[in-house]
């Protein structure tokens, strides 16, 4: 006689173990490894990207109004533009536009099998009078506890974007990748804001490819410029992994000749043209080719990466026949302050050759806080190691300043400051 299945049971705790698993895979997302980046207008204009572990058909459901988890209640949705296998993920990437400027937008991602959190951007003010609040820094691979730190302390700053000056892992595997972009998740607030990045190449991303397709970038050879506030700012990253003359450099003295209507232009980049570390080459070519078109268009900051230790200049121009000075000499009224060097995680080194015209330097983890509107800049430079005790900004107040933040006070003072 056949014996039925109901005549041998399953043991209770199986049971409850297999609906317990049904429920979380119906209750769990199927997506994960989320960043906003910017490659076009930020006042109108989002790339919302993440990798699409399991599931098909995700849609990115959005709008200016918070409806939770309620996606059908949401006015907009948004298929993948783009979706790119690379490095063990499923990278999608949804091109939003048509915002509105100084808005803020809440959206979900949705697909046949599962939703996603309820996540939150705001969009950049369009006006000439706004003031902009971006954290600039680089070089996050090894140390994933510092790393870690630096994006949670990133996000309590409600910044308008993160300038990423490259390196972000140590040799590119899948799994240092995967671990980056859920490092990153840290920047995401407890309210689900997440904020937008503007990446650079370092030359530990080996082609521009792996910077492409894992950020889809607006330029397949990392170059290129995003505006901000109409005609307040213009940033400028470049790729020093490639060749720097020839098209590079042509580009950037055309975009800066046809927008010296801009207030302030800056740069970012990953090496330095004079790094602050004696092990590190110094960067003729990049001398020879930016530093001129710097000072001519006056791009007031630049942020370069790449050494691992903390510099940053008095505003300098180009002078070849001063050799001595390493070709550059103080000019307070019209010269471009370099600053950064990368301490986002990486080994930090000793800033063991400062300049006559070095402002401070340093050896500690840190990143750039700058403070940008039609009459100045401020920059601070901010330590990262006492993260989780720093208190976090207020959404609609990114300019105070967070209980317990480290902002380095060097003999020059906290506060770089840089007019027009």
């Amino acid at each position: 006689m056949t014996k039925r299945i109901c005549d041998h049971p399953l043991p209770w705790y199986l049971i409850v173990s297999l609906i317990l698993l049904f429920s979380s895979n119906l209750a769990y997302p199927r997506t994960d490894k989320y960043r906003l980046v910017l490659n076009d207008d930020p006042a109108k204009t989002i790339v919302i990207a993440w990798n699409q572990v399991s599931g098909k058909a995700p849609l990115v459901y959005y709008g200016p109004e918070d409806y939770g988890l309620d996606y059908k209640k949401y006015p907009h949705k948004h298929m993948p533009d783009k979706i790119i296998p690379f490095k063990g993920m499923k990278n999608c990437f949804a091109h939003l536009q048509f915002l509105k400027p100084a808005t803020d937008y809440f959206f979900v991602i949705k697909d046949e099998d599962s939703i996603s959190k309820r996540f939150w951007f705001r969009t950049c003010a369009y006006r000439n009078d706004a003031r902009l609040s971006i954290v600039a820094g680089g070089d996050s691979r090894n140390n994933r506890d510092i790393r870690q730190k630096a994006n949670l302390l990133a996000g309590k700053l409600k910044p308008n974007a993160i300038m990423f000056g490259g390196d972000m892992v140590r040799s590119g595997s899948e799994e240092q990748w995967q671990d980056w972009f859920d490092d990153w998740q840290n920047t995401i607030s407890d309210s689900g804001r997440m904020i937008p990045l503007i990446v650079a190449r370092g030359n530990h991303e080996r082609e521009n490819a792996i910077i492409y397709n894992l950020f889809d970038t607006s330029s397949e050879d990392i170059y290129y410029a995003i505006s901000f506030g109409k005609d307040l700012l213009r940033i400028y990253t470049l790729n020093t992994e490639i060749s720097i003359k020839g098209d590079q450099t042509d580009w950037l003295r055309s975009d800066l000749e046809s927008h010296r209507n801009f207030t302030w232009r800056m740069a970012q980049y990953h090496k330095p043209i004079r790094p602050h570390v004696l092990r590190k080459y110094e960067g003729e070519t990049t001398y020879k080719y930016w530093a001129p078109l710097f000072f001519k268009y006056e791009v007031k900051l630049v942020v370069e990466c790449d050494a691992h230790t903390v510099k940053t200049t008095w505003p300098v121009r180009p002078e070849k026949t001063r050799w001595k000075l390493e070709g550059f000499v103080r000019d307070d009224e019209n010269g471009t302050v370099f600053t950064g060097e990368g301490c986002w995680g990486a080994p930090t080194r000793p800033a063991n050759d400062p300049k006559e015209w070095t402002r401070a330097y340093g050896e500690f983890n840190q990143f750039k806080w700058i403070f940008i509107d039609q009459d100045k800049i401020e920059m601070r430079t901010v330590k990262v190691d006492n993260a989780k005790k720093v208190g976090s900004n207020p959404d609609d107040d990114p300019f105070s300043i967070p209980e317990n933040l480290d902002v380095w006070n060097p003999d020059t003072g906290e506060i770089v400051t840089i007019y027009p």
